[in-house]
């Protein structure tokens, strides 16, 4: 992508001068199937896609906590796939509770596993990040681990939670992270990869990692200021600031905000409303929009918007006449209301 922004100085027909590439990054994050115009690309969105059609509106009381499946690997992760009108939602449960959910070399093996395999299963539409212990999002990396390491494994160990980080805010789908508790240095740096953060007002929120003479490794020091701007995300890195959950929305480094309940799970119970609020939405058009809002931000804003009209034309194609009928009626009474006059 980097390319494209060098070849778009600015005027909508440079942005064919580095069109293979440009074309390159975005097919790279399309669901399989799905492609951009045939100027483009050459091909269309597959009928496998399309057969996916829109799920039902979700409604009703508080949802009910079904699961249909749990990998059973180690306890230190809990990936559980919700049923009935959460179906379409995925939690990862971290649930390191004697290491504070640090980030250790399993739990890490363990994240990239459950990574790997939720970002090409179809049926995924929302995946909701949470603590299983009490007061604790995560800590950060294992420091304890991490003193037991020579010189020549601190690099690769990083360089993985970095990898395995950029991987959760590569994901297709919606992504929501639920902060329960503390999360600190890279604890923090997880929540920004997600594209939505929601916390309980008790939770604390920091880049630490000067206090300890380095720099946040797991991509800090690039998400927080895109997050919040770069004058006071630098701020708050050069004073390794705490900041609890009424500070942090503040500041639009989260979303929402809200009170502990006695259960201390308030963040997780609010991440779970906007999931189901997403699960009525056309599937194809919720992977299609994450990829032009990721991709736009990237780019200077000619750019974007070809990137955005290339996305455009595919969820088009995903319409089916009674769906566009609707639109169109929906389109109509919104014309003729007094908005418009």
């Amino acid at each position: 992508m980097a390319a494209a922004v060098a070849a778009a100085p600015g005027a909508l027909g440079s942005l064919h001068a580095g069109g293979a590439r440009l074309v390159a990054a975005c097919r790279a994050r399309l669901c399989p199937g799905l492609r951009l115009p045939r100027s483009l690309a050459g091909r269309r969105v597959g009928p496998a896609i399309w057969a996916q059609g829109w799920v039902p509106a979700a409604g009703g009381p508080a949802p009910k906590r079904g699961y249909s499946s749990e990998m059973k690997t180690e306890d230190e992760l809990r990936v559980r796939h919700l049923e009935e009108e959460n179906r379409g939602i995925v939690v990862l449960g971290i649930n390191r509770a004697y290491g504070k959910n640090a980030l250790s070399k399993n739990l890490i093996k363990m994240l990239s596993k459950a990574v790997d395999a939720l970002k090409s299963d179809k049926k995924v539409r929302t995946i909701i990040i949470r603590s299983e212990v009490p007061g604790i999002f995560c800590a950060g990396a294992d420091l304890k681990e991490r003193a037991k390491m020579s010189s020549s494994e601190v690099g690769p160990f990083v360089s993985k939670i970095r990898a395995v980080i950029n991987d959760i805010a590569n994901l297709p789908v919606p992504t929501i992270a639920a902060i329960d508790g503390l999360a600190l240095g890279g604890g923090l740096e997880l929540a920004l990869a997600c594209d939505i953060r929601v916390a309980a007002s008790s939770a604390k929120m920091g880049l630490v990692e000067t206090k300890l003479a380095i720099i946040p490794g797991g991509g800090g020091t690039q998400r927080l200021p895109r997050a919040i701007g770069m004058s006071l995300a630098k701020e708050l890195i050069f004073s390794a600031r705490v900041l609890d959950g009424q500070e942090a929305k503040a500041v639009g480094l989260i979303s929402h905000v809200l009170e502990q309940n006695q259960e201390g799970d308030a963040a997780y119970r609010k991440a779970l409303d906007l999931a189901r609020e997403f699960l009525p939405q056309g599937p194809v058009a919720m992977r299609v929009a994450k990829l032009a809002i990721n991709q736009g931000m990237e780019v200077d804003l000619v750019t974007g918007l070809a990137i955005e009209e290339a996305c455009y034309a595919q969820v088009c194609n995903t319409i089916t006449d009674s769906m566009r009928m609707t639109l169109t009626n929906c389109i109509y009474l919104l014309y003729n209301s007094n908005e418009f006059h």
